[in-house]
């Protein structure tokens, strides 16, 4: 998201939460909640933004907030969710609250699932949907140039962002979907990631594995809603691998049969799997569809626009983002 503010034009000072938190515990402040409060407080006074937006930043507090609005009063205030909001889903309640927690202040509220089928958000305030932005620093790959390629699908979980190890315990139904996947499978090559006991990779690591498959299976935890997906399938698609994606989460309305995959349930991804597995020629070309749509129209100079655009009821009418009005 930095890089698409800065391409267009604008002066973006990163403000990390965690890194403050870490550096400035104390026995006065066990969190480090006050200090980081305080220093938001403080850097906006000498940066004087314009938009100020939040991404998960759970301890900046509803009365730093108030006084921001109460002392700025041009300052324009948004935050982008992208946890999954799925009922019956991963930490539904915990999401739905986070998400809920600083409505009250902000002017516009992107999220990575479709508004429309999220019943707990207030009508009065401005909810919209926004894809994972691609980037072309960060997906350099193109995968369907390769003819080295020695693995089929590639799949990876893991029980937290950047959690460099497995839980013990933890269950996750994904694990045991890629396994009957597997079983019933025959003749193709899967690298898998975060389940079976191997564990997640990151960085370097992930980019040398993903470089290294022709397909990718784009799951996510829980049933399939409209529009929702962890950043995973950008960095699929954007790397030129042939991605399979389940239909329930009409992303037809943004891509065709020529530009991704879709499957209907566990059986009808491995005929389609298998079929592409054999078929080189297809896999590439749809493939390469598919990452030039994604990078089109998904990358993160449009949707830094986008949030712009909404968040300052500026520009109505003249973009075009063809993810609206879908």
């Amino acid at each position: 998201m930095n890089n698409g503010f800065i391409r267009l034009g604008h002066s973006v000072l990163e403000f990390s939460d965690r890194d403050i938190v870490k550096h400035y515990k104390s026995l006065n402040d066990y969190t480090g909640a006050k200090t980081l409060n305080e220093k938001l407080i403080n850097t906006v006074y000498n940066y004087k933004p314009d938009l100020l937006i939040f991404g998960h930043a759970d301890l900046i507090k509803d009365k730093t907030l108030a006084y921001l609005k109460d002392n700025y009063k041009n300052l324009r205030t948004a935050q982008w969710f992208l946890d999954p909001l799925i009922k019956n889903g991963p930490d539904y309640n915990k999401n739905k609250l986070r998400i809920l927690d600083k409505m009250e202040f902000t002017d516009a509220n992107f999220m990575t699932t479709s508004p429309d089928v999220l019943n707990f958000l207030p009508k009065k305030k401005l909810c919209l949907f926004m894809p994972n932005p691609a980037d072309p620093s960060f997906e350099v790959l193109n995968n369907f140039e390769n003819n080295n390629c020695s693995m089929d699908v590639f799949f990876a979980l893991s029980h937290g962002v950047h959690r460099g190890i497995l839980k013990k315990g933890k269950y996750d139904e994904r694990a045991d979907f890629v396994n009957r996947l597997v079983e019933i499978t025959p003749n193709v090559k899967f690298d898998l990631y975060g389940i079976n006991n191997i564990q997640p990779i990151w960085a370097d690591s992930f980019f040398k594995s993903i470089s290294n498959a022709k397909m990718g299976v784009n799951l996510s935890r829980g049933n399939p809603i409209k529009y929702y997906s962890s950043d995973r399938l950008t960095q699929l698609i954007g790397n030129g691998l042939l991605t399979f994606i389940h239909e329930n989460t009409l992303y037809h309305n943004f891509f065709s049969n020529d530009e991704v995959i879709f499957y209907s349930n566990l059986s009808n991804l491995s005929e389609k799997i298998q079929k592409f597995a054999r078929d080189d020629n297809s896999r590439k070309k749809i493939a390469k569809e598919g990452k030039k749509k994604y990078m089109k129209y998904f990358n993160s100079t449009v949707v830094a626009n986008y949030i712009i655009d909404k968040t300052f009821e500026i520009n109505y009418g003249k973009t075009k983002y063809m993810w609206e009005n879908k």
